[in-house]
């Protein structure tokens, strides 16, 4: 239908992956012949398999939204061995393979590495060994839930091609899972994860949480009203140091960007251009997003009315979109005022004792009055002896 083709392209991303630079030429031939993602149908219609309204309700009542990163790249077998060790917290957690077997022994993991490692000896220079990904949910999600639905996912996106080992940690708030994949696969054709591969592990995860009673969705934020806040993994750790208090001295990245906040405050500099362009873009999602909230109001079903009534709602709580920028546009503008506000209690207790010290200036004789001011004696001439 015309009004779900409309929205699909605002809950769902249309991705255009780098050519140039890029070791995947499959991606160039795509874009070349117009087939596989870069398919007509793909930019404008959805795929059978979504159900648009369920995924608009999803994200106008807030389902969590399922987490997938890459949080590194090993190379050679000594680098493995060590992420392997720390996943598995030294022998206390258990890592499972793909076939389900859990391993403790950290023989068994050496030589896994190992194999892993040796697999890629024979490429000039260094090359990875494996991939290393975080799959993670809400505060409150089974554990074991999130743990099957990975699997599931990564049997879906690389089981039948790639190795992996993965571990469930539940030492935090949000239960997750570390997935280790094996860069080369049985054909030698690299894991390589991109954008839009992370964004089809993300959907394959949120479909498993479903398939098992648990509401996920995966969504890009712009979709759901936010601002961009994918940062690098090491920034991330950076900053989580710091707020822990075990370290005092700011990122070089906060630094620069609270820097150009401030002379933007100042009024000696422009925001970024992206910042422009998601508030573009969540204009053109809000249009789309009422278009559906008018359609689904034409409707007969009183559940369409209901999600009618949701979407307005949602819309209303986000009249515009925040960037990270404007975050911090909006301290620093505090931070300006604040300071001017100090300077100007400051500058008029000085005023009022300037003006209290003051000394007081001589009164004018009135018309018709003089005053006896004595007149100055000139010195008689010296007499010369």
């Amino acid at each position: 239908m015309a009004f779900e083709d409309e929205l699909f392209g605002a809950l769902k991303p249309v991705f255009r992956p780098r050519v140039f630079g890029d070791p995947n030429l499959k991606y160039a031939k795509q874009i070349v012949s117009g087939t596989g993602q870069f398919a007509p149908h793909h930019a404008s219609a959805p795929p059978r398999s979504i159900d648009v309204r369920a995924v608009l309700a999803r994200v106008v009542r807030k389902s969590p939204e399922v987490v997938v990163k890459v949080t590194g790249r090993k190379k050679g077998a000594s680098h493995v061995a060590a992420h392997l060790d720390y996943i598995g917290r030294k022998g206390e957690i258990v890592i499972e393979t793909r076939d389900g077997e859990e391993i403790t022994n950290k023989a068994d993991i050496a030589r896994i590495a190992e194999e892993w490692g040796d697999s890629a000896s024979w490429r000039k220079g260094t090359s990875v060994s494996a991939v290393s990904m975080v799959f993670s949910m809400t505060k409150g999600t089974d554990p074991e839930a999130v743990k099957q639905a990975v699997r599931e996912a990564a049997d879906r996106m690389v089981g039948d091609n790639h190795d992996y080992l993965m571990a469930l940690h539940t030492d935090t708030d949000r239960p997750h899972v570390h997935l280790t994949v094996q860069a080369e696969g049985l054909d030698r054709k690299r894991f390589d994860p991109r954008r839009e591969d992370l964004f089809k592990f993300r959907e394959a995860f949120a479909e498993a949480l479903r398939s098992r009673g648990v509401e996920a969705e995966a969504t890009p934020r712009y979709t759901r009203g936010q601002g961009k806040a994918g940062v690098s993994m090491a920034l991330t750790q950076m900053r989580a140091k710091i707020l822990s208090g075990a370290s005092r001295q700011p990122t070089d990245a906060d630094m620069k960007q609270a820097r150009e906040a401030m002379m933007i405050a100042l009024g000696k500099g422009e925001q970024p251009a992206f910042v422009s362009k998601a508030k573009e873009r969540w204009e053109d999602t809000r249009q789309r997003y009422e278009a559906a909230a008018e359609w689904l109001d034409r409707s007969d079903n009183r559940a369409d009315h209901a999600l009618a009534g949701d979407v307005r709602a949602f819309l209303k709580e986000r009249p515009t979109i925040e960037t990270v920028p404007d975050r911090a546009l909006r301290e620093a503008t505090r931070r300006v005022k604040a300071a001017q506000e100090r300077q100007d209690g400051q500058e008029r207790p000085q005023e009022r004792s300037q003006q209290r010290q003051a000394p007081t200036p001589p009164e004018r004789p009135q018309e018709g009055h003089t005053r006896d001011v004595p007149t100055p004696q000139r010195p008689g001439p010296t007499r010369r002896r």
